[in-house]
């Protein structure tokens, strides 16, 4: 072969090289124009996606936007004290709210403790047949009758008593002043004629309307507080069923039989303390009764009896309460009538404490005298009075949650 022909054949492989190359960008630059219009269709189809939020399909699914990053650290600063100031805040909101409301869940919690304690009445009626409104009915009509009852037929005479009393406490402070001792005093403080220089006071009148609006507020306030308890009662009553019901289902199902029997155990030991203090302050009431009818004190002695039958209800100093005031009263009386008070109550206090008390509380509450006078001294320092009323049960139920759950727990591990 010649050299022009070499040169033909190299010239001719050279351009078939460069047709071919001609024809890979031709085919690259159609790829690359497909692929660009197949993108901007993609990113419309996914921009009309987050405009309608379609429920099968997140924009995060296209990664448009690329991956997302690690989450916060909860060890973070930052995470640790927002989240641990925030509940800072919700506690002491929740603390202030309680504070605002105390006097509302008072109420709430008393009516609480006496649909429980009335709670055993009805659950004998239905015994007997009757069905739950029914029995709820026939227990609400007997308190009324009995709150009635004791308006129309005993205020009279309380009234006359009370007024009896007003009337010879002038007498019995002339007595005491013929007293060596209170003379000794009087000289030494000038206690009487401080007395005589307020009743004389021309702002008297002024600070009496005063205490006497006061006083008429208080009474119009616990009248509206009874009214609510009444309410309230009478709802909690009725209703005692479905209220259980709804608490013993936010314990896990595993553990709600056993849960149920320990509430309903609860409310047992609750009912049977009302029903038992109520029985011991009515022997107290009774007992004081026929004993003023008896030593002089005949024309105080519904007044008497009354209050000590209710301050009875006082754990541990109720009833002493209740003998220093008839006490103090025999003691104006006459001295011997007075000494026979004395002796008297200390007598009848060992036999509630020790008999009457501990037979009535047996078959409902379980408590120990240390764990009584603890719980009742944290009951009166939060709720006063209503909190001394309640703290006996509350230590019940304590204790018998103690002894059933904690401690076989403890015996086990």
């Amino acid at each position: 072969m010649s050299d022009e022909e070499v040169e033909k054949a190299r010239g001719a492989a050279a351009a078939a090289a460069e047709s071919q190359r001609s024809a890979e960008d031709a085919r690259d630059d159609a790829q690359e124009a497909a692929d660009a219009s197949q993108r901007a269709q993609t990113g419309s189809h996914v921009a009309a996606d987050d405009l309608l939020i379609h429920p099968d399909q997140t924009p995060g699914d296209a990664e448009v936007f690329g991956a997302p990053g690690p989450p916060i650290s909860r060890r973070s600063p930052f995470y640790v004290g927002f989240f641990g100031g925030l509940g800072v805040l919700v506690a002491i909101f929740l603390g202030s709210a309680f504070q605002l409301a105390q006097s509302v869940l008072v109420l709430i919690l008393v009516s609480g403790f006496l649909a429980v304690g009335l709670n055993p009445l009805v659950e004998l009626l239905m015994h007997r047949g009757l069905r739950r409104p029914w029995a709820v009915l026939v227990v609400t009509l007997g308190v009324v009758s009995m709150v009635a009852l004791f308006v129309v037929a005993l205020v009279p005479v309380l009234r006359d008593q009370i007024t009896a009393l007003i009337t010879n406490a002038p007498r019995w402070l002339a007595e005491l002043q013929k007293n060596g001792t209170v003379k000794n005093l009087d000289q030494k403080y000038d206690v009487i004629d401080r007395v005589n220089e307020k009743l004389q006071d021309p702002n008297l009148t002024q600070q009496a309307f005063g205490s006497v609006f006061t006083v008429g507020i208080a009474v119009l306030n616990a009248l509206l507080n009874a009214f609510l308890v009444f309410v309230l009662t009478l709802y909690f009553l009725s209703a005692l069923p479905q209220i259980k019901r709804a608490c013993y289902t936010l314990a896990p199902a595993s553990r709600r039989e056993r849960v149920s029997s320990l509430g309903d155990e609860i409310l047992r030991r609750v009912g049977g303390y009302v029903a038992g203090a109520f029985v011991v302050a009515l022997c107290a009431g009774v007992s004081s009764f026929i004993f003023l009818e008896i030593v002089g004190l005949a024309q105080y002695a519904l007044a008497l009896a009354l209050v000590v039958a209710i301050l009875d209800f006082i754990p541990l100093i109720g009833a002493t309460i209740g003998a220093v005031i008839v006490s103090l009263i025999g003691l104006a009386t006459s001295p011997t009538i007075g000494v026979i008070c004395i002796i008297f109550y200390v007598i009848y206090q060992q036999v509630e404490n020790y008999i009457l008390y501990p037979r009535v509380m047996a078959s409902s509450v379980d408590v120990p005298g240390v764990v009584t006078v603890i719980a009742v001294l944290i009951g009166g320092s939060l709720l006063g009075v209503v909190g001394a009323l309640l703290a006996i049960p509350t230590a019940a139920a304590l204790l018998l949650l103690l002894r059933e759950v904690v401690l076989p727990r403890q015996a086990v591990t």
